[in-house]
Formats: C-alpha cells, structure tokens, sequence
C-alpha cells in the first residue's frame, strides 16, 4: 500500500510523535519517494512541522531548500523561519531573490515596496550577520526605483553605516541626502519661476548644508563618545574642535570631569583634570586654577599613580608662579599619613588612603625641600621614605650624597647601610659601588679593617656577572693601603668568582699586577692555574706567553716542556699559528733532534684529530667546497669491515670520491674521478649505502 498517502501520513506522525529524529527524517523521504508529486502537498505540512520543532536549524533549512524547489511561492515562509532562527544572511538572499522577481506574487499580499522595505531593514538593522549582499549598492538603487520613499531609505543607509562603524559613511550619505534635496528645490524653482519664498527656502537648505560641513568633525566626535562617554582622548579631542571659544571649553571640560568614571575610563581620566587646569592657568584664573585641582584630588581614580601625578601637577603649577611654599604645603599635605592606612596595591581602598606610598609624590617633595627647605626636613623626608619601604636604589645614593655634601660623612654611609638592608642584588649592586668608592676616597687606609669588613659584606652572595668591580677595587686598596699579599689573595680569588667569560681577563690583571709587585717569576703559579682551569681557546694563549716568558728567563727546557703539554689541544689544520711559534723556538734554540721529536709531536697530534668522526668531517666539507666549488654533499660513514669515510661530491655529471684511511701515524689519500651518469652509478662503489 505504498501509494497511499493516508497510510504514510499515519506512519510519519506515529514516527515522529516517538522522537526518532533520523527515522522519522528517513520515514518522510521515503513517502515523497513512494507517493507521486500531486499527492506531495499532503506530506510536505507534516514535514515542514516536524523540521521547524526540531533543536537544530541545519536540517530544516535543507527540507525547506527542498521545498522550494517544488513551491517557490512559499519563500516567504522560509525567510520568516530563517529570521527566527538568526540565519540571517540566508534570509537577507532570499528576500532579495523575492523582491527582484517581479512575477512573484506574495501570499501574504505584500506589495513589492513593502517587501523591498522589509528588506531594507533586514540588512540595515544587522550589517554583522548579512556578508553576502553589497548592502550599499541594494539601498542606493532603491534611490532611484522609489523616489517618493527617500527620506526613509537613506535613513536606512545611514542606520546601515552606523551599526557597521563607518561614521564617515554616514555623514556622507547625510550630505549626499541634503546636496539631493538642494538640487531638486533647485529644479522646482527653475520650472515654476522664482519668487522671494523660494528664494528663502533656498537659502535656508544652503545655510543648513554650509553648517553641516563645518560640524562634521564635532559630529563625528559626538557619536564616538555616545558609544563610549568615558573615552578620554575623545574628551581631549573634543577640546580642541571648540579653540578660540573658552566658554564651549569650559562646558566641554565640565560635561568630560563629570561623566566619566574612572573605574571604566579608557585612557587616564586625571589628565582631564590637569588640561582644565592648565586652561584657567594660561588665562590668568590661578583661583580657579587651584579650585580644580583640590576637586581633582578628591576623585576616586583606578589607579594611585593617577593621583599622584595630579599632585605633582598641582605642586609644579604653583612652582611656575613663584609660590615656593605653597608648593611645599601641597606636596606635604599629598604625603601626609591618612586616617586609615593602606597598602599601595590594596584595591579595595580608596586611592587618597594609598597615595602617600607614592614614590612619585616623595620624590617631588624630596626635590623641593632640597632645594627649599631646611636641612632638617629633607632628612626627615629622606628617612620617611626608607622608613616606608618605598625607597629605589637611586633615592638611597641621593640621599647619601645630599648628607655628603652638608659633611655628614657617617650619616651618608649609614644611609648607604640603610639602602642595602633594603635591597637584594643585582638591585643593590649601584648602592655597594658607590658606597665602596665613597668609603675609600673618605677614609683611604686609616679604617682597613672596616673597609675589608664592607667587601667581604659585599661580595658575600655577589652573583659572578657583578663580582668583577668589586673584586678589583678590593685588590686596589689593598695595593695601596693593605698587604701585597692581600692583594693576590683578592685577585685569586675573583679568577674564581668572576663569570667565566671574564676569567681570561681577570688572569691577564692577576699576571700583570703580580709581575710588577713580585717580578715575572712569581707568575708561574698563576700560568699554571689559567691553562688548568680556562678554555682551550684561552689556554693556547697562556701556554704560548708562558713559553715565552720562559724563554726570556734562559729556561728553554721548561719552554719546551710548555710548548710539548700545550701542543695536546692544538691542532695542526686550526691553530697553525702555535706550531709556527714552536717551530720557530725550535729553530733558535733546539737542535735536529728537539726539531724531530717536535714533528713526531705533530704528526701525532693530527692522526688524534683525524679519527674524530664529526670534526673530520666538518673539514672534508670544508676543504672539497673550497676546491671544487658549490655542490650537493652527501657524507657517509661505512659499516662491516671498511673503516673511514666517503665524501659525495655531485657536481655537474660527475662524481668525486674521496677516501680517506688511516695508516699507521699520518694519512694516505687518493682521489678517484669516475665519470658516470648519476643513475646509473653502480651499486658497489658505495659499498652497500644505496638507500642513503
């Protein structure tokens, strides 16, 4: 009975009213399938109905696609479905398809206008969800299909370039709509003959459009900040549109202080407070001035550093006037403990309770008393800063240098001390230089043993990277006011403590300042130990003015023996320069044998390198490109009983085969030039590597 439709209609509903989603979609496919196309109108009610209630859209835009291949009059249901379930750029094609079909008829007994109106507000109202139509070109061609309709359609355009963000777009098409609406009173008074009431009307759209063009920016800057009130360079923008009228700024300065919040302000809202200032200020209104600043100080801003730099604002405008003490009553009444103390980073407390933890503010006020205030006061200030854990290291050498130079030498080192319980290193590393420095220009050698407390004190958990000054101002005083043998216990010590890329230096110091204080014999400890302890780059060159030295003082066979234990991490390809040198102290002060003994050495040394497979390597690369120019490398290292290794040089048509063996103490090698296309290179001569 599958051609009859009461039966499958029984059958869809009994499917669906169990919720067998893929079934019942199955089940009314079949019947479409089964039943022929005039009896179709009795499923598709039925399917349409279950496809809608249906928690997910995708399957019922595909039915409904299917529908409409049989119904395209029903569109409109589609698109209303559509626009339900927020497939709107679908709905916005669909509805353009219906109204640029002009034999459609709409079932709901819509006119074209009304459905081309629907349209209109369908892609004006929502330009982030319909992509897929050129929104712009389908309003402005209503333009011109619909002229008694304009004042609502470019409504609908500018609606459309609002949402979308392009301001300047909609100040276009306003223009454009006053240029339209000029024009056409501009024909209507040509054809009817102009009177004095149109010439009026005239004017007053002439004016109006003159105006709009000079508001544009202000215009624009008005949207901008209806879409955010607590933009605060919009605000400052805004300023500066009304220059040359102080009372439109003044209300602009106004209206900005009083909206913004400065919990959601996006820039930083103080700086209105200090441009409003600013402006009674360049006009002579210092009262006004300062009325502004106490009311900025009292707004709960975001952040501390906010209010700060009100403060500071407010200090330094009185400054630009003269009024010395009236700066340094605002800047001491900014730091003044509060009520109830908070911490800088509490959050929960209102700024005025954290701002005298503002180093900004302190800093300030420590520059005024220094420059105006009593000796007293500034060291109040000083150690009310320290006292407050507010202090840099830069703020403790200020200090101390302030007490220095009113010959307050044991304050100015007890600030020093100060600063450094404060700090860890690296931060402290500036406090301990100067303090050293200043301790040892104010005492030279008459406190030592204090002066030796304070380095051990600073080179206790010295990291290595700032050890380095420290260890050589150390080993000075103590060449000037302490023990020679001091001093080399110092430099010893900083070839150890330094980094090791400064170690090479720090030996060179170590060598030179104990020849010139104990002479040249007494450096050969200090040789031995940097050519243990440094890299072999640094070690050669030890080696080499160790020899060197040697040689000077007459001891040639310590010499070579120098030259014989360096020669181990010299090899002959790399480091020519040493086997030359040697060569050359052979020359002078050896005979044949010495000079043999130094080849044999040589030899040695090589066939040591030449078995070490990467640097090996390395260098057949590097000599086969510099003799046969750019080309394709492929290096193979060879199992089984073949021992060496073949260096691959494809370059043109030919093969280069280099094979390197060793025998007994030096190489053999023999070049074999075999020219043969590349594919068909026989098997055997790469001894079993063909997958390589």
């Amino acid at each position: 009975m599958h051609k009859m439709p009461r039966v499958w209609i029984d059958y869809c509903q009994f499917m669906v009213s169990q919720c067998k989603i893929t079934r019942s979609r199955r089940t009314f496919d079949r019947a479409l399938r089964a039943l022929p196309i005039t009896q179709h109108p009795r499923i598709w009610p039925l399917y349409l109905r279950f496809a809608r209630n249906l928690p997910l859209p995708e399957t019922a835009i595909r039915v409904y696609r299917r529908y409409l291949k049989l119904s395209p009059e029903n569109a409109e249901e589609y698109i209303d479905y559509l626009r339900s379930v927020g497939r709107l750029d679908e709905a916005a094609i669909r509805l353009a398809a219906v109204v640029n079909d002009e034999n459609l008829v709409s079932k709901e007994g819509k006119s074209n206008y009304q459905l081309w109106h629907e349209l209109c507000d369908l892609i004006s109202q929502n330009p982030d969800k319909v992509t897929s139509l050129n929104v712009g070109a389908i309003i402005r061609g209503g333009l011109t299909r619909f002229t008694d309709q304009l004042g609502k359609l470019w409504c609908s355009l500018a609606d459309y370039y609002i949402r979308s963000g392009h301001f300047e777009k909609v100040f276009d098409s306003y223009a454009q709509f006053e240029e339209s609406m000029i024009a056409a009173k501009m024909e209507t008074t040509s054809e009817l003959g102009q009177d004095e009431e149109g010439d009026i009307d005239l004017e007053l759209r002439l004016a109006r459009f003159e105006l709009l063009i000079t508001r544009r920016p202000l215009l624009l800057n008005s949207v901008l900040l209806r879409q955010n009130p607590h933009n605060v360079h919009e605000w400052h923008k805004r300023v500066k549109l009304y220059e040359g009228q102080p009372r439109q700024i003044i209300n602009t300065y106004t209206e900005a202080v009083q909206t913004i919040d400065p919990m959601k302000a996006t820039g930083r809202p103080h700086t209105l407070w200090v441009s409003f200032a600013r402006f009674y200020e360049d006009n002579e209104q210092l009262d006004d001035a300062r009325t502004i600043f106490e009311k900025a100080t009292k707004v709960n801003y975001k952040q501390v550093d906010d209010l700060a730099a009100v403060w500071c604002e407010y200090g330094e405008m009185e400054l630009r006037h003269e009024n010395y003490d009236q700066a340094l009553r605002i800047l001491r009444k900014a730091t003044a403990i509060p009520s109830r103390k908070a911490e800088y980073f509490d959050s929960s407390e209102p700024v005025q309770n954290r701002v005298y933890k503002s180093l900004k503010v302190w800093s300030m006020l420590a520059d005024l008393e220094e420059s105006l205030g009593t000796f007293q006061s500034t060291k109040a200030v000083y150690d009310r800063i320290i006292d407050l854990r507010i202090a840099t290291p830069q703020i403790i050498i200020n200090y101390a240098m302030f007490l220095e130079e009113h010959n307050y030498f044991e304050d100015s080192f007890k600030a020093y001390e100060r600063g450094i319980a404060l700090f860890k290193w690296p931060n402290v590393h500036d406090i301990w230089n100067t303090y050293l420095t200043k301790f040892i220009d104010r005492y030279g050698g008459k406190k030592l043993e204090r002066a030796r407390d304070l380095f051990e004190q600073a080179l206790d958990r010295c990291p290595p990277k700032y050890s380095k000054t420290i260890y050589l101002l150390y080993a000075k005083l103590e060449e000037e006011y302490g023990l020679a043998r001091h001093a080399m216990a110092v430099y010893e010590r900083a070839t150890a403590g330094v980094e090791p890329e400064e170690r090479h230096q720090m030996f060179n110091i170590y060598i030179k300042r104990a020849a010139e204080i104990y002479g040249v014999t007494h450096t050969r400890a200090i040789y031995q130990k940097a050519i243990e302890v440094l890299p072999d780059e640094h070690a050669r060159d030890m080696c080499l003015r160790f020899a060197d030295m040697e040689s000077k003082l007459g001891e040639i066979d310590r010499a070579r023996a120098i030259y014989s234990y360096c020669s181990q991490i010299c090899d002959p390809r790399l480091t020519a320069h040493f086997w030359q040198t040697w060569k050359e102290f052979e020359i002078r002060h050896g005979n044949e044998d010495t000079i043999r003994e130094m080849l044999r050495i040589k030899r040695s040394v090589q066939a040591t390198y030449n078995t070490q497979v990467n640097f090996m390597s390395s260098q057949m690369l590097k000599a086969t490109t510099n003799a046969s120019g750019t080309g394709t490398f492929h290096l193979l290292k060879l199992t089984g009983n073949q021992n060496g290794l073949f260096l691959i040089n494809v370059h043109d048509s030919s093969v280069l085969l280099h094979r390197y063996l060793e025998k007994s103490d030096h190489l053999h090698c023999f070049i074999a030039e075999v020219q043969l296309e590349q594919k068909s290179v026989p098997t055997a001569v790469f001894g079993g590597l063909k997958d390589d």
